[in-house]
């Protein structure tokens, strides 16, 4: 019985480190992290307008704008794919 025993203690630490990493996924809550943009943007509208005037605030304005329609496309892209396959399974 001490062998038994043995062999449970040396196979729960490596249970635990084999099904670790499948469930640190489940752990992530809320939007992912994005990227930081702010230094493209910067970039992008120094080059046309200098700091602080108001040309180069409608320009970070727009970008942000912009930014935010294209993350509402990729999720709504994604709602509609995932609608989409529950509403039409493909049966084989």
């Amino acid at each position: 019985m001490t062998k038994t025993n043995e062999r449970l203690k040396m196979r729960l630490p490596l249970a635990i480190l084999l099904v670790a990493p499948l469930l640190a996924g489940c752990l992530e809550r809320g939007q992912p992290v994005m990227v930081d943009t702010s230094a493209d943007d910067d970039a992008y509208c120094r080059s046309n307008a200098a700091v602080g005037s108001n040309e180069y605030v409608n320009c970070r304005k727009n970008r942000d704008v912009q930014r935010g329609n294209a993350n509402a496309r990729a999720d709504r892209a994604q709602r509609n794919l995932a609608e989409q396959m529950l509403n039409n399974p493909v049966r084989p």
